[in-house]
């Protein structure tokens, strides 16, 4: 299944892709499901600085996965959260390791050492997903969001992309690396 960088066109897909998962489940802690305009903003952020992977067959976007920030303190700059979703009919088919095994040797080329991924609990799809990825676990944060009701806990999972060193590079932005190493994607 070709995998590629998204583009500013493919939110309105993204969008749909989102919005039952937001709507309909706990697994995100967003409340309203972002619009076309809204997740166009957001992938053109996310590309900025990180990159943002979509599947497609026939033309029709599947599922995404992307690297961000993972906090804001010039010390985390060598983390990143990743996160992935898959259309409903094209779940459990291997399409999410399929959009990571893409995703994480392009954020290690950046310079990146670890992947975090948060996921809302309980969920053993996702933490089969993030686990058979190389995903350990982390913590628990417990009863961090409240929603449909109830509080949730989120627990993190983390991957090292590569052995630590003694001093890291800077980290390379994601367009500086998709001009300098086009190979990688």
């Amino acid at each position: 299944m070709p995998i590629r960088v998204a583009r500013t066109d493919d939110a309105e897909a993204i969008a749909a892709i989102y919005a039952p998962i937001v709507r309909d489940t706990v697994i995100s802690f967003e409340t309203e499901p972002p619009d076309a305009a809204e997740m166009a903003a957001r992938i053109a952020a996310t590309l900025a600085t990180h990159p943002w992977l979509v599947a497609e067959e026939a033309g029709r976007v599947l599922g995404y996965a992307y690297g961000s920030q993972h906090r804001a303190r010039a010390a985390y700059r060598w983390s990143c959260d990743v996160t992935v979703y898959v259309d409903e009919a094209a779940r459990r088919q291997g399409l999410g390791r399929l959009l990571y095994s893409r995703l994480f040797p392009i954020l290690a080329a950046q310079g990146l050492q670890t992947a975090y991924a948060g996921i809302t609990l309980p969920n053993e799809g996702s933490v089969g997903l993030h686990e058979s990825c190389g995903f350990t676990p982390v913590g628990v944060f417990e009863g961090v969001g409240h929603k449909a009701g109830a509080w949730r806990d989120v627990g993190w999972w983390g991957l090292k992309l590569q052995p630590p060193g003694a001093e890291p590079v800077e980290p390379v932005p994601f367009p500086a690396l998709q001009r300098d190493r086009p190979a990688l994607l």
